[in-house]
């Protein structure tokens, strides 16, 4: 399939916004599941976290075509990526959209998509379906009701790039999935009614909303959200990086230890920064609790 086909979508509400306007960003997302903040970043610091996803996330250019990779603790090895945390700007913007003036570092990820890479399936990073004991990282990580999604996706997004899809008003606690498809036994993806029951790759589903944005801007999107990203049809890489905060007073136990590169990381921070990574936590992404494998 050819995703030029796919133009910018013309909605019935506004989902594009100024840096000055955090407020009916906030808004959107709570309306609407998504919002993209425009020009949140220069020039200058596009082009620095670009060249660092490239160095963390690839250091040794072994990615070949249509391959990709991520990283799942891009911040601790990224000293372009710590300057969001002393930017009053991108600050203010994350307490705004975590809806607490006290904020904690949660998760951070760089991705790299080579030309010719793949589609990514539809799903929900949320992991508060599963209502045990947590399972794996991410059921530890992912389970609260702040943003899931504060991504830039460095190099812009739009369908033919590897660009990010969205599917609006996903994010509510009732929704059941698009018209004719099914949510997955345990709710991170859907599959046409009828159909096995795995997640689905495609983009003919009801909602979706490709979204078109320049290197500079912040897509966010809530924490229940789904989304995917479209394959990579171009002939250049794609490159993202995102990160998320929790409120600070949610205090997340963490049964793996903070790695060597998670400790430094924490201790390059300056005085004024140390409240914002004090209770980071980290991942471990091959954790998992007791008899559980895979």
């Amino acid at each position: 399939m050819n995703y030029t086909d796919f133009s910018k979508p013309q909605l019935a509400y506004r989902y594009e916004f100024a840096v000055d306007e955090l407020d009916a960003a906030q808004a959107c997302v709570e309306a609407h599941g998504f919002a993209v903040v425009k020009q949140m970043l220069d020039e200058a610091r596009v082009a620095e976290l670009q060249a660092a996803v490239l160095d963390v996330v690839d250091p040794n250019h072994e990615l070949g075509p249509g391959q990709s990779r991520t990283h799942t603790s891009f911040m601790e090895h990224a000293p372009a990526m710590w300057k969001l945390l002393d930017d009053e700007q991108f600050m203010r913007s994350q307490r705004v959209f975590t809806q607490a003036d006290e904020l904690t570092l949660n998760r951070s990820a760089a991705i790299i998509r080579n030309p010719g890479s793949a589609p990514l399936v539809w799903h929900s990073d949320w992991r508060g379906f599963h209502k045990g004991a947590p399972r794996q990282a991410n059921e530890i990580l992912n389970r609260g009701d702040w943003p899931s999604g504060i991504w830039f996706y460095l190099t812009g997004s739009n369908p033919q790039h590897g660009g990010l899809a969205v599917i609006e008003n996903s994010h509510v606690a009732d929704w059941s999935g698009p018209e004719g498809f099914t949510l997955t036994e345990d709710g991170a993806s859907f599959y046409p009614n009828g159909g096995e029951p795995k997640g689905y790759v495609g983009f003919d589903v009801p909602g979706i909303v490709p979204l078109f944005t320049d290197p500079g801007d912040m897509i966010v999107f809530a924490h229940r959200t789904y989304h995917a990203a479209f394959p990579n049809q171009t002939d250049r890489v794609r490159l993202s990086c995102g990160l998320n905060f929790r409120p600070r007073q949610v205090q997340v136990a963490a049964p793996w230890p903070l790695s060597a590169a998670g400790q430094a990381f924490v201790q390059a921070q300056p005085v004024h920064v140390q409240p914002l990574v004090a209770n980071y936590i980290g991942i471990d992404a091959t954790w998992r609790s007791e008899g559980m494998t895979g």
